[in-house]
């Protein structure tokens, strides 16, 4: 069964969380751009913010770049992408495992019984037990398939990835670099603005590109 291709909706993405079995007042938000004033309106506290977009040549480039910025050993819960079109669920797996410690689950949770069986897996062993999980994938495939646009597996070239603060440490979450990459000091109160600065940094390589999105983890 393959991975349907999925647009960053907060409707989805909680939907998915629902179907994990994460339960509790943590959802996802639309953030509906990346200016200060907008930013203001983001719903405290935000525990990890999720950015969509295109995956271009200068993309490529500067992630080749970026090899020697991986961080080793952190104490984060990273996971490796190895299928075509799970990196929203990846960065969701990522938002939520990052922030263990906040959220609550339910006693029969899918997502919290992965996140302890791979707890002391490698990245990639852990992305061998994402592909050979049926609930997670049906859970997204099911989220998926309700957006209200569907985008043609052949035509999809965008990439999720996720940021965190982990012990005041600003990461980014992408499944298909070898591990996090810390982008240095952050706190609660400036997460937010923290992580839409190197959001903004995506934006300014891809001059006169406007196909950026970005939602929040929020509790209400």
């Amino acid at each position: 069964m393959e991975w349907t291709a999925m647009e960053i909706n907060p409707v989805i993405l909680n939907k998915i969380m629902c179907k994990l079995g994460v339960r509790g007042d943590w959802r996802f938000v639309d953030i509906l751009d990346l200016d200060d004033d907008n930013l203001s309106k983001v719903p405290k506290p935000c525990c990890a913010l999720m950015l969509l977009f295109p995956l271009t040549p200068k993309h490529k480039t500067f992630r080749d770049e970026q090899a020697d910025r991986v961080s080793g050993n952190s104490p984060v819960y990273f996971l490796k992408q190895t299928t075509s079109n799970s990196c929203g669920t990846i960065a969701l797996l990522h938002a939520v495992a990052n922030n263990k410690a906040k959220m609550s689950f339910d006693g029969s949770s899918v997502l919290k019984t992965f996140l302890d069986e791979t707890a002391n897996m490698s990245p990639d062993d852990r992305a061998k037990h994402l592909e050979g999980n049926k609930e997670i994938k049906e859970a997204h495939n099911e989220a998926a398939k309700e957006g209200q646009c569907r985008p043609d597996a052949s035509e999809v070239n965008f990439h999720f990835i996720a940021f965190v603060n982990v012990d005041d440490q600003l990461y980014e979450f992408d499944g298909m670099m070898n591990g996090p990459i810390k982008h240095g000091e952050t706190k609660e109160e400036s997460f937010v603005a923290d992580a839409a600065k190197v959001c903004r940094e995506f934006m300014k390589r891809e001059e006169g590109e406007l196909r950026f999105s970005a939602v929040g983890l929020c509790s209400s």
